[in-house]
């Protein structure tokens, strides 16, 4: 193997030779330190231009300018759109906390109404119920035309349909004539909460979609103060002043059979061993076995 040879510098200053034997680190660092005192790479740190110096053409003064214009504007944009949302989940959850506050105390007062007649040897009497849902439990033969029409008008137009109403002297008279194809009661607070939560669907631009966020809700009903699905749940409950639109923008419900099956006589009434007509409160039953 042949020994390493160092390289050798050789360097002319005012007439003077020097001759120079370097490694290779030293040889590098020693040809940039003389270099840069000789002046072999290029003009000195005085003569470069500063960023100041350089001219820049004004189309693109004009483009930078209104790029960083864009950006503050999006920025800007992006911090009111920040902030309205946090109000607006702020006001969803004081919203939340009343209803909770209202379904309870209503609660509490039917129990102490109840009390307070038993206690006074009285009979308590609810209000009468202002909320109804109708399932439809009967197909389409042999249905005569007016209660076909009316099924229509409720918008139940398949087998296990289900629709929220509200009950009046003439809601109460249509679903009278069509008692033999529905049946229908009076369901509480956690059927209703249930169906909209697992089966609900709002019709937004005549299609239906799935209540998979408040921002669906807010975009159909936010003119009606209804903004999440907590608002829509009490405007339905309470038969708000706004129930008309909220029942109408919900899709009608499609629900499975029950569990175990419909009873054996299902067509006759209820009070007879079957499923049609009114079950009142037991509607709730029903409802978790088709749910």
């Amino acid at each position: 193997m042949e020994p390493y040879v160092p390289t050798t510098l050789v360097i002319s200053v005012s007439n003077t030779y020097s001759v120079i034997k370097l490694d290779d680190d030293e040889q590098h660092t020693m040809i940039q330190n003389v270099s840069s005192d000789l002046g072999f790479f290029g003009p000195s740190p005085q003569s470069v231009p500063t960023s100041d110096q350089i001219l820049v053409p004004e189309t693109l003064l004009k483009k930078r300018k209104s790029a960083e214009k864009q950006k503050e504007e999006r920025l800007s944009a992006l911090k009111q759109r920040k902030a309205a949302s946090k109000a607006k989940r702020e006001t969803i959850f004081k919203r939340a906390e009343t209803y909770v506050k209202e379904y309870r105390d209503a609660e509490r007062e039917k129990i102490r109404l109840a009390r307070t007649a038993k206690q006074e040897s009285q009979f308590y009497v609810p209000a009468q119920p202002k909320l109804a849902l109708v399932i439809r439990i009967k197909g389409i033969n042999k249905i005569a035309p007016k209660p076909r029409k009316i099924l229509q008008l409720l918008r139940l137009l398949q087998i296990n349909n289900a629709v929220f109403i509200k009950l009046t002297k003439a809601t109460s008279e249509m679903l009278r004539i069509v008692e033999p194809y529905i049946a229908y009661g009076e369901p509480n607070l956690k059927s209703v909460r249930e169906l909209i939560y697992k089966r609900g669907y709002g019709k937004i631009n005549k299609q239906r979609i799935p209540l998979t966020d408040n921002a669906l809700i807010e975009t159909a009903l936010e003119k009606y103060g209804i903004l999440s699905i907590e608002d829509l749940i009490h405007e339905i409950y309470t038969v708000g002043p706004n129930f008309k639109q909220a029942s109408n923008f919900l899709w009608p419900f499609k629900l499975s059979n029950p569990t175990g099956g419909f009873r054996t006589r299902k067509f006759k009434h209820y009070i007879e061993g079957g499923d049609t007509g009114d079950r009142e409160t037991y509607i709730n039953q029903l409802i978790r076995q088709m749910n």
